[in-house]
Protein backbone atom coordinates (compact mmCIF):
# COMPACT_ATOMS: atom_id res chain seq x y z
CA UNK A 1 0.00 0.00 0.00
CA UNK A 2 1.30 3.11 -1.11
CA UNK A 3 2.34 5.58 2.49
CA UNK A 4 1.63 9.17 2.59
CA UNK A 5 5.25 9.67 2.18
CA UNK A 6 5.73 8.39 -0.69
CA UNK A 7 2.37 10.23 -2.33
CA UNK A 8 4.78 13.29 -1.16
CA UNK A 9 6.36 14.45 -4.15
CA UNK A 10 7.69 18.01 -2.85
CA UNK A 11 9.46 15.54 -0.38
CA UNK A 12 10.62 13.57 -2.84
CA UNK A 13 11.99 16.08 -5.28
CA UNK A 14 14.99 18.37 -3.75
CA UNK A 15 16.32 21.78 -4.22
CA UNK A 16 19.56 20.44 -6.36
CA UNK A 17 16.81 19.11 -8.62
CA UNK A 18 15.17 22.85 -9.58
CA UNK A 19 17.85 25.25 -8.59
CA UNK A 20 19.14 27.17 -11.43
CA UNK A 21 22.89 27.61 -11.68
CA UNK A 22 23.60 30.95 -12.93
CA UNK A 23 23.65 33.83 -10.04
CA UNK A 24 23.99 37.20 -11.03
CA UNK A 25 26.16 39.22 -8.22
CA UNK A 26 27.78 42.56 -7.80
CA UNK A 27 30.43 44.04 -5.38
CA UNK A 28 29.37 45.90 -2.66
CA UNK A 29 30.58 49.23 -3.87
CA UNK A 30 29.16 48.29 -7.28
CA UNK A 31 26.42 51.32 -8.32
CA UNK A 32 22.39 50.66 -8.17
CA UNK A 33 22.36 51.31 -11.33
CA UNK A 34 24.24 48.07 -12.32
CA UNK A 35 21.79 46.03 -9.93
CA UNK A 36 19.17 47.47 -12.42
CA UNK A 37 20.64 46.71 -15.75
CA UNK A 38 21.27 43.08 -14.58
CA UNK A 39 18.14 42.44 -13.38
CA UNK A 40 16.24 43.69 -16.45
CA UNK A 41 19.19 41.72 -18.87
CA UNK A 42 18.66 38.33 -16.88
CA UNK A 43 15.21 38.78 -16.10
CA UNK A 44 15.59 38.23 -12.41
CA UNK A 45 14.30 40.00 -9.48
CA UNK A 46 17.04 40.02 -7.18
CA UNK A 47 20.91 39.84 -7.56
CA UNK A 48 23.41 38.93 -4.75
CA UNK A 49 25.82 41.04 -3.22
CA UNK A 50 29.77 40.13 -2.18
CA UNK A 51 32.62 41.50 -0.84
CA UNK A 52 35.34 42.53 -2.40
CA UNK A 53 36.74 39.14 -1.56
CA UNK A 54 33.87 37.02 -3.36
CA UNK A 55 32.01 36.45 -0.12
CA UNK A 56 28.33 36.49 -0.40
CA UNK A 57 27.44 40.34 2.36
CA UNK A 58 23.73 40.53 0.75
CA UNK A 59 20.94 41.12 -1.42
CA UNK A 60 19.44 43.36 -3.45
CA UNK A 61 16.10 42.86 -5.14
CA UNK A 62 13.17 44.97 -6.53
CA UNK A 63 11.64 45.75 -3.83
CA UNK A 64 15.25 47.47 -2.67
CA UNK A 65 15.43 48.92 -5.58
CA UNK A 66 11.49 50.21 -5.44
CA UNK A 67 12.86 51.81 -2.05
CA UNK A 68 15.29 53.83 -3.47
CA UNK A 69 13.51 54.94 -6.22
CA UNK A 70 10.95 56.45 -2.91
CA UNK A 71 13.12 57.52 -1.30
CA UNK A 72 15.19 59.56 -3.76
CA UNK A 73 18.51 57.53 -3.60
CA UNK A 74 20.87 58.75 -6.92
CA UNK A 75 21.44 55.30 -8.82
CA UNK A 76 24.98 55.91 -8.47
CA UNK A 77 24.84 54.95 -5.14
CA UNK A 78 26.76 52.14 -3.81
CA UNK A 79 24.81 48.86 -3.18
CA UNK A 80 26.15 48.19 0.06
CA UNK A 81 23.86 51.10 1.38
CA UNK A 82 20.18 50.03 0.20
CA UNK A 83 21.52 45.80 0.61
CA UNK A 84 19.59 43.84 2.77
CA UNK A 85 21.99 40.62 4.07
CA UNK A 86 23.24 38.61 5.16
CA UNK A 87 21.51 36.30 2.36
CA UNK A 88 19.67 33.02 3.27
CA UNK A 89 21.32 29.81 1.83
CA UNK A 90 19.79 26.13 1.98
CA UNK A 91 21.57 23.23 1.26
CA UNK A 92 21.40 21.01 -2.60
CA UNK A 93 20.15 18.24 -0.73
CA UNK A 94 17.58 19.62 1.57
CA UNK A 95 13.85 18.89 0.04
CA UNK A 96 11.85 21.30 -1.37
CA UNK A 97 8.97 20.84 1.25
CA UNK A 98 11.93 22.40 3.92
CA UNK A 99 12.89 24.80 1.36
CA UNK A 100 9.12 25.84 0.58
CA UNK A 101 8.83 26.07 4.89
CA UNK A 102 12.21 28.30 5.02
CA UNK A 103 10.69 30.59 2.94
CA UNK A 104 7.59 30.80 3.93
CA UNK A 105 8.58 31.47 7.57
CA UNK A 106 11.10 33.60 6.58
CA UNK A 107 9.17 35.82 4.34
CA UNK A 108 11.42 35.84 1.14
CA UNK A 109 11.43 34.77 -2.29
CA UNK A 110 14.23 33.28 -2.70
CA UNK A 111 16.89 31.23 -1.43
CA UNK A 112 20.65 30.94 -2.68
CA UNK A 113 22.21 26.97 -2.67
CA UNK A 114 25.59 25.98 -1.20
CA UNK A 115 27.21 22.60 0.12
CA UNK A 116 28.52 24.59 3.15
CA UNK A 117 29.50 27.82 4.54
CA UNK A 118 32.95 27.66 3.44
CA UNK A 119 31.57 26.84 -0.09
CA UNK A 120 30.82 29.41 -2.90
CA UNK A 121 27.50 29.78 -4.14
CA UNK A 122 26.21 27.21 -6.15
CA UNK A 123 22.62 28.16 -7.24
CA UNK A 124 19.46 30.25 -6.53
CA UNK A 125 16.00 28.65 -5.52
CA UNK A 126 13.07 30.65 -6.15
CA UNK A 127 9.27 29.98 -6.79
CA UNK A 128 10.00 30.10 -11.20
CA UNK A 129 12.06 27.10 -10.45
CA UNK A 130 9.70 25.41 -8.05
CA UNK A 131 6.73 25.88 -10.11
CA UNK A 132 8.49 24.67 -13.74
CA UNK A 133 9.91 21.53 -11.73
CA UNK A 134 6.62 20.59 -10.45
CA UNK A 135 4.44 21.66 -13.40
CA UNK A 136 7.38 18.74 -15.70
CA UNK A 137 6.70 16.04 -12.77
CA UNK A 138 2.70 16.72 -13.31
CA UNK A 139 3.47 16.55 -16.81
CA UNK A 140 4.75 13.08 -16.65
CA UNK A 141 2.00 11.90 -14.39
CA UNK A 142 0.06 8.88 -15.60
CA UNK A 143 -2.79 10.94 -14.82
CA UNK A 144 -1.70 13.82 -16.42
CA UNK A 145 -4.02 15.19 -19.25
CA UNK A 146 -1.10 15.23 -21.81
CA UNK A 147 0.40 11.68 -20.78
CA UNK A 148 1.47 10.18 -23.78
CA UNK A 149 0.69 6.64 -22.36
CA UNK A 150 -2.47 7.97 -20.03
CA UNK A 151 -4.77 4.43 -20.85
CA UNK A 152 -7.39 5.82 -18.31
CA UNK A 153 -10.06 8.65 -18.83
CA UNK A 154 -9.30 12.26 -16.94
CA UNK A 155 -13.36 12.62 -16.42
CA UNK A 156 -13.33 10.77 -13.12
CA UNK A 157 -10.09 12.80 -11.73
CA UNK A 158 -10.60 16.24 -9.50
CA UNK A 159 -8.37 18.60 -11.34
CA UNK A 160 -7.83 22.25 -9.74
CA UNK A 161 -9.43 25.24 -11.63
CA UNK A 162 -7.88 28.94 -11.29
CA UNK A 163 -10.54 29.90 -8.83
CA UNK A 164 -9.24 27.30 -6.22
CA UNK A 165 -6.00 28.45 -6.06
CA UNK A 166 -5.75 32.52 -6.70
CA UNK A 167 -5.42 35.19 -4.73
CA UNK A 168 -8.99 36.74 -4.37
CA UNK A 169 -8.03 40.65 -3.39
CA UNK A 170 -7.30 42.47 -6.46
CA UNK A 171 -5.83 45.78 -5.77
CA UNK A 172 -6.31 48.48 -8.68
CA UNK A 173 -5.36 51.95 -8.56
CA UNK A 174 -6.48 54.86 -11.40
CA UNK A 175 -3.91 55.66 -14.56
CA UNK A 176 -3.97 58.82 -12.79
CA UNK A 177 -1.91 57.68 -9.45
CA UNK A 178 1.39 58.93 -9.40
CA UNK A 179 4.39 56.60 -8.82
CA UNK A 180 4.77 57.26 -5.10
CA UNK A 181 1.41 56.24 -4.44
CA UNK A 182 1.67 52.87 -6.29
CA UNK A 183 5.13 52.43 -4.26
CA UNK A 184 3.41 53.14 -1.40
CA UNK A 185 0.82 50.50 -2.20
CA UNK A 186 2.79 48.03 -3.41
CA UNK A 187 4.92 47.97 -0.19
CA UNK A 188 1.76 48.40 2.51
CA UNK A 189 0.48 44.90 0.89
CA UNK A 190 3.61 43.34 -0.61
CA UNK A 191 2.24 42.90 -3.81
CA UNK A 192 4.50 42.63 -6.97
CA UNK A 193 2.35 44.44 -9.17
CA UNK A 194 -0.93 46.63 -9.14
CA UNK A 195 -3.35 47.09 -11.82
CA UNK A 196 -3.88 50.12 -13.66
CA UNK A 197 -7.57 51.48 -14.11
CA UNK A 198 -9.37 54.19 -16.00
CA UNK A 199 -11.90 56.28 -14.60
CA UNK A 200 -14.67 53.90 -15.61
CA UNK A 201 -12.82 50.61 -13.62
CA UNK A 202 -11.65 49.20 -16.77
CA UNK A 203 -8.18 47.19 -16.65
CA UNK A 204 -5.57 49.55 -18.94
CA UNK A 205 -2.25 47.77 -17.78
CA UNK A 206 -0.43 46.66 -15.24
CA UNK A 207 2.78 48.94 -13.22
CA UNK A 208 5.10 46.50 -11.88
CA UNK A 209 8.07 46.68 -9.71
CA UNK A 210 10.22 45.78 -13.36
CA UNK A 211 8.44 48.80 -14.41
CA UNK A 212 9.51 51.07 -11.46
CA UNK A 213 12.85 49.77 -11.66
CA UNK A 214 13.31 50.93 -15.56
CA UNK A 215 11.16 54.25 -14.63
CA UNK A 216 14.36 54.79 -11.98
CA UNK A 217 17.11 54.02 -14.12
CA UNK A 218 15.77 56.80 -16.62
CA UNK A 219 15.48 59.25 -13.79
CA UNK A 220 11.81 59.46 -14.05
CA UNK A 221 9.74 61.59 -11.48
CA UNK A 222 7.63 59.84 -8.77
CA UNK A 223 5.39 62.51 -9.51
CA UNK A 224 4.62 61.29 -13.29
CA UNK A 225 1.12 59.50 -13.14
CA UNK A 226 1.16 55.53 -13.57
CA UNK A 227 0.00 55.31 -16.86
CA UNK A 228 3.12 57.04 -18.35
CA UNK A 229 5.05 54.00 -17.22
CA UNK A 230 2.39 50.89 -16.56
CA UNK A 231 2.90 47.75 -19.05
CA UNK A 232 -0.06 48.57 -21.24
CA UNK A 233 -1.67 45.30 -21.18
CA UNK A 234 -2.71 42.97 -18.89
CA UNK A 235 -2.12 39.31 -19.05
CA UNK A 236 -5.10 37.23 -17.45
CA UNK A 237 -7.00 34.11 -17.61
CA UNK A 238 -10.71 33.08 -17.04
CA UNK A 239 -11.46 31.89 -12.97
CA UNK A 240 -12.42 28.13 -14.62
CA UNK A 241 -9.29 27.68 -16.26
CA UNK A 242 -7.54 24.75 -15.44
CA UNK A 243 -4.49 25.53 -13.25
CA UNK A 244 -2.17 23.57 -15.38
CA UNK A 245 -2.89 25.80 -18.46
CA UNK A 246 -2.71 28.64 -16.64
CA UNK A 247 0.78 27.79 -14.98
CA UNK A 248 2.23 26.85 -18.13
CA UNK A 249 1.32 30.04 -19.46
CA UNK A 250 3.24 31.68 -17.31
CA UNK A 251 6.29 29.86 -17.42
CA UNK A 252 6.22 30.35 -21.25
CA UNK A 253 5.35 33.80 -21.42
CA UNK A 254 7.78 34.50 -18.61
CA UNK A 255 5.15 36.60 -16.28
CA UNK A 256 4.76 35.90 -12.55
CA UNK A 257 0.80 36.63 -11.95
CA UNK A 258 -2.53 36.15 -14.49
CA UNK A 259 -5.06 38.30 -13.75
CA UNK A 260 -8.04 36.29 -13.57
CA UNK A 261 -11.54 37.80 -14.55
CA UNK A 262 -15.14 35.76 -14.86
CA UNK A 263 -17.81 37.03 -17.41
CA UNK A 264 -15.22 39.23 -19.27
CA UNK A 265 -11.88 40.12 -19.33
CA UNK A 266 -12.71 43.70 -18.20
CA UNK A 267 -14.01 41.86 -14.84
CA UNK A 268 -11.23 41.29 -12.87
CA UNK A 269 -11.86 39.31 -10.19
CA UNK A 270 -8.06 37.49 -8.79
CA UNK A 271 -4.86 37.19 -9.05
CA UNK A 272 -2.54 33.81 -10.01
CA UNK A 273 0.82 34.12 -8.86
CA UNK A 274 3.39 31.82 -8.93
CA UNK A 275 3.34 31.76 -5.07
CA UNK A 276 -0.16 30.65 -5.39
CA UNK A 277 0.67 27.75 -7.44
CA UNK A 278 3.61 27.25 -4.79
CA UNK A 279 0.93 27.01 -2.18
CA UNK A 280 -0.68 23.48 -3.51
CA UNK A 281 2.80 22.12 -5.19
CA UNK A 282 1.48 23.20 -8.56
CA UNK A 283 -0.37 20.08 -10.11
CA UNK A 284 -2.86 19.90 -12.23
CA UNK A 285 -4.94 17.74 -9.62
CA UNK A 286 -6.01 16.26 -6.17
CA UNK A 287 -4.02 13.57 -6.44
CA UNK A 288 -1.26 14.79 -4.91
CA UNK A 289 -2.94 16.01 -1.83
CA UNK A 290 -0.51 15.01 0.96
CA UNK A 291 2.02 17.35 -0.99
CA UNK A 292 0.39 20.62 -0.42
CA UNK A 293 2.40 23.04 1.89
CA UNK A 294 1.00 26.14 3.03
CA UNK A 295 2.47 29.48 2.50
CA UNK A 296 0.99 31.84 4.16
CA UNK A 297 2.14 35.36 4.21
CA UNK A 298 5.00 34.81 1.30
Amino acid sequence: METQRERDTLSRLRVGHAMRRQVIQRVEKTPIVSAVNAMIKYKVSAVLVTNPEGKPAGVVSKTDIMGAYYAGIPVDTPLEHIMNGPPLFCHPKMSLSQALETMRAKSVYRLFVREDEHDSVQGLLAYPDIVGLLYRVCRNCPISLRHKRRQESPDNVARYRVFEVMTSEVKALEDHTPLYVVMETLSAYRFGALLVIDGSGVPRGVLSKTDLALAYRRGVSPEVPAREVMTPSVVGCPADALLEDAIRRMIFTDVHRLFVYGESPERVVGVLSLSDAARVRSGSCHACVSSRIRLEAV
